[in-house]
């Protein structure tokens, strides 16, 4: 079978797993150029891709739902769980992190300190179905987005956010209310394919 030009970077659908997923679905397109650390601990829905210099480091499991699109040079790092839910577009250079060193001062970072010295902020992420986030965006440990949201270029993600909420900023507040019309969008898909 032969790739189409758009395809030739990718890795799937024309290979099976070479990675060692967890667990792969169909239609899954990962770029030859994406760094996967523990891909037995990740499992990839239907209809997943995830472009060039994509960085997803799984210390922890990480669960990618259906129809989700990892844009250009964004990084995940689970060192406790994460999950993207259905139809999650992660623009180019997001950046979802499940722990974060001290800041305060208190503590040593970094790695190459011992655990004893250091206080590191580790906590599960969840990302609901339907929300898309802007390029360059930083999601922190902790964090629940709520299905629907939309999150703009350049935001910061310290805390929890409410459904179908439009968001922006550092950190982001939420700005106005998002249209529901896609969940008719994503029924039709969904009928058409039963």
């Amino acid at each position: 079978m032969n790739k189409s030009p758009f395809q030739k970077d990718f890795l799937y659908p024309t290979s099976k797993n070479p990675m060692g997923f967890s667990s792969v679905g169909r239609n899954v397109m990962i770029h030859e150029t994406a760094n996967i650390v523990g891909a037995h601990r990740i499992s990839l829905g239907d209809n997943v891709r995830i472009d060039e210099f994509v960085t997803i480091k799984a210390s922890s499991l990480i669960a990618i739902g259906s129809y989700i699109h990892i844009a250009g040079s964004s990084y995940l790092a689970a060192t406790e769980s994460l999950k993207l839910s259905d139809f999650v577009g992660l623009s180019h250079g997001v950046k979802i992190f499940c722990g974060s060193d001290d800041y305060s001062g208190q503590t040593l970072t970094n790695p190459t300190v011992p655990s004893a010295y250091r206080s590191v902020k580790q906590a599960p992420v969840l990302i609901g179905r339907h929300v898309i986030i802007g390029a360059g965006s930083v999601i922190l440990p902790g964090v629940e987005i709520a299905e629907g949201c939309a999150i703009g270029a350049l935001s910061l993600v310290v805390q929890s956010l409410e459904p179908w909420g439009i968001y922006g900023g550092v950190p982001v507040r939420r700005l106005k209310d998002r249209k529901r019309d896609l969940l008719v969008l994503e029924g039709r898909l969904r009928a058409e394919l039963a």
